[in-house]
């Protein structure tokens, strides 16, 4: 009983750091996250979009069919948008555990801010978009969710289907990937703070579970078991924001984990995004791996990671394996963690730096 119970504390800790990204408490991190829940389209991030301004960058929510789910996504456009004419387009799959609100919006906005029209979506079964059970992350539906991505922008009037780009941030990150592998219609791939679920549902952030490997599918395989028996689907990474103390989250050792709770349970908070998932699904997760058949990406890969983060050691593992593309580059954003690369206006200026140059030389007309 007693290991189940410290499994069962590692799991949801784990979950934590899949969608953990934020620095420490700071009065002005306080004071955005207070300014964010009067935001009016619900944008969680500094310098988000109040309003729809003529001739400025503006959003606007949309919603299309994926696999007969209706998806919930904010489209982006440039200041002074044209649909008569043909702009370059990204793609913008946020964090496990994140929603379109957070940070994928952020680099969303910004990008757009460089004239590419982007769309950042709620992953299917999470946020606003349909699904059921809800806070189901599997591989197949949120590489399912990239494409679908793909498909509605190809459709915007203003689009150039053949200039289509993808961002993914940490478990979209891993996920960007997978989709990479085989949808050929994106020229620029780019992570930032990539996170391989997969490898961390299964061994532990940092290798740190792997005495308890097939305890945990076992466990996995039980909640099934029940779900077909009484219809009851179990979850697991709850976590209780409400009585999260600073102090409890300053005891947490590892920078994703400790920043990640201060991220999304304080400073960057929105009432779609939960860390809590099905426990059966990591039926899925665990058997899954970014890293398999990596060497089937051959567009422009880059990778974007913080040089403090400790989560560095998957950008630099899919670095070293994506072989399929001699076009490939692994920058590291000086003095950054994780969550940093969220938050922090330097890292955030230096990620978007790179990410201009990138799709502005894979993405350019030709």
């Amino acid at each position: 009983m007693k290991n189940i119970m410290k499994n069962t504390a590692r799991l949801a800790m784990q979950t934590a750091a899949c969608a953990a990204l934020a620095l420490a408490v700071t009065a002005a991190d306080a004071a955005d996250a207070s300014a964010a829940e009067k935001n009016p389209l619900g944008l969680v991030y500094q310098g988000a979009i109040m309003e729809n301004v003529k001739g400025k960058v503006q959003v606007r929510p949309v919603t299309y069919t994926l696999h007969g789910l209706k998806i919930a996504a904010n489209l982006y456009t440039p200041a002074g948008f044209d649909p008569a004419k043909k702009y370059p387009a990204v793609a913008v799959a946020h964090p496990t555990g994140g929603v379109k609100e957070q940070v994928a919006g952020l680099y969303a906005q910004l990008l757009a801010e460089k004239g590419y029209v982007t769309l950042a979506a709620d992953a299917s079964f999470q946020g606003a978009s349909e699904g059921e059970p809800r806070n189901l992350d599997v591989p197949y539906y949120r590489t399912e969710d990239i494409h679908g991505m793909a498909d509605y922008l190809s459709t915007v009037p203003g689009v150039d289907p053949n200039r289509l780009g993808v961002l993914g941030i940490c478990g979209g990150g891993g996920y960007t990937l997978n989709a990479a592998k085989s949808d050929k219609r994106f020229r620029g791939v780019a992570t930032i703070s990539m996170f391989n679920s997969g490898q961390v549902r299964r061994n532990g952030y940092m290798n740190s579970q792997l005495d308890s490997v097939q305890q945990r599918l076992h466990q996995a395989s039980e909640a099934r078991a029940r779900e077909i028996a009484t219809g009851k689907v179990e979850y697991s990474g709850n976590v209780d924001f409400d009585s999260l103390t600073d102090e409890a989250i300053a005891r947490i050792p590892a920078d994703l984990y400790r920043e990640g709770m201060t991220y999304y349970g304080k400073t960057h908070r929105h009432p779609n995004s939960t860390f809590c998932y099905t426990t059966s699904g990591l039926m899925d997760v665990m058997t899954w791996d970014a890293m398999d058949h990596i060497d089937l990406i051959d567009a422009p890969l880059l990778h974007i990671a913080g040089d403090r983060a400790d989560s560095l050691y998957m950008s630099e593992e899919a670095y070293e394996k994506a072989a399929g593309t001699k076009d490939k580059e692994l920058f590291k954003v000086p003095g950054a963690t994780h969550i940093q690369m969220y938050v922090v206006p330097e890292y955030v200026n230096n990620t978007m730096d790179k990410l201009t140059e990138f799709y502005g030389r894979t993405l350019k007309a030709e």
